[in-house]
């Protein structure tokens, strides 16, 4: 409850003690001159309440109950009731805001919360463990959605969702270049999804190869997220394409080394650092060392196109942005904003390309 006057705290608890009591609960008061109370409310099943009264005007009501049933979370709704009705009573006009949020599941047999890049918390409306293993390099989840179908996420990150074509579609160049007798190299694309998309479109040759890549993402994917992959990840080799299970950094070198060139790169091993450290941060180190060796590979007129962060985080997105003119070769880029569903977030991608120098 938000007021538009100064809170009484006293009589504000007076006023919410009976609901309290009338429920049994065992009431403990804390109070600090000029910080209004702190009052807990104790439940024999041990379900509590955490009432907060501040002095300029917030009134906090926090429950928390073991019951997860329908009875229980009705009993929830009724108490809460009696204290918004209370409350209208005591303030009448005065109340500016009444917010209720929906109950948190806590220690669930599906974890259905994930943070978005920029540190909000989602919940997603998951109702099923796909699969659940952990690998020498990371943990694997593909949990079902009912909105987004099964999503990929490792060690924590939601990666791509069946739902996210988007995305794929965005790192590719949003449908604009002719893949056709191309030869294009992609870094990362463990869920497969790219490689897909690509292949349908006859290019000449397609290199899918990651650091580290996790043969248990792919595994994981072929299986249960064939929406995304299609069949491209049944076999490692096709009549269009190679898939390396090796580290990208010697592969890079490799290639650079043999002047192997490449009319498109794309690079989906990693989102932008959201670190503002660049010097101090491992990640960053990696991300250039990777544009650097891609650009050795990537033909004159070729792109280079790779995932930024979410669009909130600028001051990351701006460092990225300058890290570009730190490579060995002069380089130009531009920018796309896309909604990517199953982030919840608009995300940024980037086309990067050598810069064309006179004769």
């Amino acid at each position: 409850f938000s007021l538009n006057l100064a809170a009484d705290c006293n009589a504000v608890l007076k006023a919410l003690q009976p609901i309290f009591q009338e429920q049994g609960m065992t009431e403990t008061v804390h109070n600090w001159e000029d910080h209004g109370y702190l009052v807990t409310y104790i439940k024999k099943n041990g379900s509590f309440a955490n009432l907060r009264i501040h002095p300029h005007g917030l009134v906090l009501v926090d429950l928390q109950s073991y019951n997860d049933n329908m009875k229980g979370r009705e009993e929830v709704d009724q108490l809460l009731n009696k204290v918004e009705e209370r409350m209208k009573e005591l303030f009448q006009s005065k109340i500016k805001r009444v917010k209720r949020l929906p109950a948190i599941l806590r220690g669930g047999v599906i974890d259905r919360y994930w943070p978005t890049a920029d540190g909000r918390l989602v919940e997603y409306d998951i109702d099923e463990v796909v699969y659940d293993e952990d690998s020498p390099f990371q943990n694997i989840k593909i949990l079902h959605s009912k909105q987004f179908g099964n999503i990929l996420i490792l060690s924590g990150d939601v990666n791509l969702a069946e739902s996210d074509l988007a995305y794929t579609q965005a790192i590719m160049g949003s449908g604009k270049e002719d893949y056709t007798g191309k030869e294009v190299l992609i870094l990362g694309g463990g869920d497969g999804g790219i490689l897909y998309e690509i292949v349908k479109l006859k290019p000449k040759m397609v290199t899918m190869v990651a650091s580290n890549i996790d043969q248990m993402v792919i595994d994981g994917c072929k299986k249960h997220m064939r929406k995304t992959c299609g069949d491209v990840l049944d076999n490692l080799k096709g009549e269009c394409y190679q898939v390396l299970i090796e580290d990208c950094i010697p592969v890079l070198k490799r290639y650079a080394k043999e002047g192997r060139m490449f009319d498109y790169v794309i690079n989906d091993l990693t989102a932008v650092p959201i670190s503002t450290s660049p010097e101090e941060d491992s990640t960053w180190e990696f991300l250039r060392l990777i544009l650097d060796l891609s650009m050795k590979v990537l033909k004159q007129d070729g792109k280079y196109f790779t995932q930024g962060n979410c669009i909130n985080l600028t001051d990351a997105l701006t460092l990225y942005e300058e890290q570009l003119s730190r490579l060995y070769c002069p380089v130009e880029f531009s920018k796309e904003t896309v909604c990517v569903p199953s982030y919840m977030e608009l995300w940024v991608f980037y086309t990067i390309w050598k810069k064309q120098t006179d004769i």
